[in-house]
């Protein structure tokens, strides 16, 4: 049986959706847990977390969805290129650091950080797709052999 061949982007695209139902299954079991253990301050701080690391999973999976759409012609350049499918997230999404992190659960920490060094990494494809797509090229994500990374090549599809 033949494997399927996976791409830079479907392999980003997996390890989104798993993280986030990683955090989905996270934030249903703690929650309840976290409310009866914590006083009020810390069950607002764990609550602002909780959204902190949704908002950059959302950002991120709808980037992801955007670049397929982008990649099998179901959305042109022009579309793409438009702030509707643009990476946000503002500072929710920006680097998790600061005294109050220690004092969060692991399990969140953990969560915190993977969610923000995908969506760093999101933010830098981002980037380079906006550069091509402004030299009128298209996005190639080419295929991942071993642990090699095909970056973004000008022409063609993936």
């Amino acid at each position: 049986m033949a494997t399927k061949a996976t791409t830079l982007l479907d392999r980003t695209f997996d390890e989104g959706i798993a993280l986030t139902m990683e955090v989905r299954n996270y934030i249903a079991y703690h929650e309840q847990a976290d409310r009866r253990e914590y006083d009020l301050p810390r069950c607002l701080q764990v609550g602002y977390q909780h959204t902190r690391v949704s908002a950059r999973l959302i950002q991120v999976m709808t980037w992801l969805l955007a670049m397929k759409a982008l990649l099998a012609g179901e959305i042109g350049p022009e579309q793409f290129g438009s702030p509707q499918y643009a990476l946000g997230g503002g500072d929710e999404c920006e680097s998790d650091t600061g005294p109050e992190m220690l004092d969060l659960p692991p399990g969140l920490r953990s969560l915190l950080e993977r969610s923000h060094a995908l969506y760093a990494r999101i933010r830098r494809l981002d980037t380079m797709v906006r550069i091509k797509l402004e030299a009128g090229e298209v996005p190639n994500f080419g295929m991942l052999a071993g642990s090699t990374v095909v970056g973004l090549v000008a022409g063609g599809r993936a």
